[in-house]
């Protein structure tokens, strides 16, 4: 039934658009139009769509017959996708938009209609903002890394385990070795496995620099390790093992997905040469280039500059200001996905001799170690946006004394000589011959 327009009109009104509040079994549609006769007035027609194939795809066919040119959806676990994909196909432009932003009114009653129908009005006055939806290769490229990813966190959890059982045996394996599943560490585990229970013949079986810690080897090998222990190892080794294979099968997956990742007008094949450039960044291996490529894509069209992408990224700290108090704000919670590999990644270039472990040194000294990482991170992703914007880039580290070279040495004698004087020194400077 057509209502009187609202006040607040902008200049940037979307006259025909559709929001769907998404469900696991259905949609609740709302299409607001134009009023055909009376000017100022709008039509507003709400109804229930199912999650089938078919259902979606004679909404997208109503909705390009009553010219509707935008249709929004809330980020609802992985029912959006249907509905987004669907009707894409069909011509029309599709918004997916973070929940947190379409919030309803405090006080508002809370029904799955009255979202769709203010989702709508949020939408026809372009007071939202979409969501990054990639292409469909760089989806799929997304789908292998983070499955990979998975099997990654689900392997640890195996080897934790085998951990757990063998401090249940007294088996203290773990306070020698650096690796309970390298050369060594796996040797021991299979014999004790078979049968072997004497401390001295699995201590034999150290390879390496290991063998110089026998004495120790033997310690730690004195337990109660029984057939129980055994059948839990196996049956634990067993599963880390396949996952293991299948984590290498992905990653063959995943070279071959990257072989195929179009170029920001589809032209060319950017994707080796980009996971070579971004691999010359310190901290990012060839798997952490995989993930930055899969999660960003190899197209910066979306993100204008790197502060865009940085705070997209949610690397960028939040400033709050209440009167004359400002404070920072947590960065927020961002894509998981990304900010895990870069976690990682920084986590490796703080060790480094490089810009990168300069800038974390120099942070962590005043700010923490948590903020001296995301710090690092955040020039990681920085370093990344250029990379894969400008395909004739290549990273050329600035050095771990790039932030000394910047220092004026007369500036900073001065200020030495200052605070010697402060302490009540008399300083007297020689050149040095």
């Amino acid at each position: 039934m057509p209502e009187p327009e609202e006040l607040g009109r902008t200049e940037d009104l979307v006259e025909r658009v559709a929001a769907i509040d998404v469900a696991k079994a259905s949609g609740m549609v709302c299409m607001r139009l134009p009023h055909d006769s009376r000017a100022g007035r709008r039509v507003q027609e709400v109804w229930n769509v199912p999650a089938t194939t078919a259902a979606i795809l004679e909404l997208g066919d109503r909705l390009v017959c009553q010219g509707v040119t935008r249709v929004v959806m809330e980020a609802t676990g992985a029912y959006w996708k249907p509905y987004f994909f669907l009707l894409e196909a069909r011509g029309l432009e599709c918004w997916l938009v973070n929940a947190r932003d379409v919030k309803n009114v405090p006080g508002r009653p809370k029904t799955d209609k009255l979202d769709a129908v203010w989702l709508a009005k949020l939408t026809e006055r372009g007071m939202l903002r979409p969501s990054f939806v990639p292409p469909k290769p760089v989806r799929q490229l997304r789908d292998l890394t983070r499955l990979r990813t998975v099997l990654n966190q689900e392997r640890a959890r195996h080897k934790q385990r085998v951990e757990k059982i063998l401090e249940d045996a007294q088996i203290k394996l773990t306070s020698v070795l650096t690796d309970l599943f390298g050369v060594s560490g796996r040797a021991m585990l299979f014999a004790l496995i078979a049968g072997e229970r004497d401390p001295r013949a699995l201590a034999d079986l150290a390879r390496g620099n290991l063998v110089r810690k026998k004495a120790a080897l033997v310690e730690a090998l004195t337990g109660q390790f029984e057939d129980h222990h055994g059948f839990l190892c196996q049956t634990l080794l067993d599963s880390v093992d396949h996952l293991t294979a299948q984590i290498a099968r992905l990653t063959d997956q995943i070279a071959a997905a990257v072989q195929q990742l179009p170029g920001p007008e589809g032209s060319s094949r950017p994707g080796p040469s980009l996971v070579e450039r971004l691999d010359a960044i310190a901290g990012v291996g060839i798997t952490t280039a995989h993930v930055l490529l899969a999660e960003l894509g190899p197209d910066m069209g979306v993100f204008p500059t790197s502060d865009h992408l940085a705070s997209w990224a949610k690397l960028t700290p939040r400033t709050t200001q209440s009167g004359a108090k400002r404070g920072a704000s947590p960065t927020g919670k961002g894509n998981p996905w990304l900010k895990g590999a870069l976690g990682e990644a920084a986590t490796a270039a703080s060790r480094t001799d490089t810009f990168l472990g300069a800038r974390y040194r120099r942070i962590v000294k005043r700010r923490g170690r948590k903020k001296a990482l995301v710090a690092v991170a955040r020039s990681i992703l920085v370093i990344a946006w250029h990379l894969i914007n400008d395909p004739d880039t290549e990273y050329q580290d600035l050095g771990s004394d790039f932030h000394q070279r910047l220092i004026d040495p007369a500036r900073r004698t001065r200020d030495l000589v200052r605070q010697l004087k402060a302490l009540g020194h008399d300083v007297t400077l020689a050149p040095a011959s």
